[in-house]
């Protein structure tokens, strides 16, 4: 097993509690237009997806990509109006980051997240700074469970695929991952720790970043 010397972090629920926000927003976007979906299937089904994959995905090949683009800016704005008066870092965030650092780790945001919901949560949340990269949907032709985000992550950091550990909250991103050649620290903000059982490459489970020191986990890696 190699020595890791990145940590790449998904954005939402991962560095910020909000994938039920995310979810409540895509379901009323949909009710406004007649469609109602049933809301643990609907996150299991898209969490990590970018918004224009779900949206293709659902309104199907005879919408434009004029018309896709519009209507996730609509859906953000309507997450970005929803989840704005809870938005906070998950316990222990900055904290871990900054032992990260102290150990000499290079940090990075991989997101699914378009631009205006990565100023959203990293610049409106003062986080930007404790990373060196950040690679978002705009960055990527493919979202999760693609390995795209990661290895671009990865590329902008000088650091193989391989000397990266992802933290993740959702299936679809701990796959990407796995199919980036990188292991993963799993946050259960949103699923169980039964969801990830079937992936290999997951090293750890924790409810959130109080339950991690930062020199021991380098230290096991």
């Amino acid at each position: 097993m190699t020595q890791a010397r990145a940590f790449i972090f998904d954005m939402d629920g991962t560095i910020v509690d909000n994938m039920a926000f995310h979810t409540d927003s895509w379901l009323a976007f949909f009710a406004r237009r007649g469609k109602e979906y049933e809301a643990d299937a609907f996150f299991r089904e898209t969490a990590g997806a970018q918004g224009r994959e779900i949206l293709r995905a659902r309104l199907g090949p005879d919408v434009t990509d004029e018309e896709i683009t519009k209507l996730a800016l609509e859906k953000d704005a309507l997450y970005r109006e929803m989840y704005g008066p809870h938005r906070r870092a998950i316990e222990g965030f900055e904290h871990f980051v900054a032992g990260a650092r102290a150990q000499g780790m290079k940090l990075a945001v991989a997101t699914s997240a378009p631009p205006k919901n990565i100023v959203f949560t990293l610049d409106e949340l003062d986080l930007r700074r404790h990373f060196d990269t950040v690679v978002g949907a705009a960055d990527v032709k493919h979202g999760k469970p693609h390995p795209d985000v990661f290895l671009k992550a990865a590329e902008q950091l000088g650091v193989a695929p391989a000397d990266c550990v992802v933290f993740e909250d959702a299936p679809m991103g701990v796959e990407a991952a796995r199919r980036a050649g990188m292991r993963a620290v799993v946050i259960t903000t949103t699923l169980p720790a039964e969801a990830f059982k079937d992936y290999d490459n997951v090293i750890r489970v924790v409810d959130d970043y109080a339950d991690l020191d930062a020199a021991a986990l380098c230290a096991s890696l």
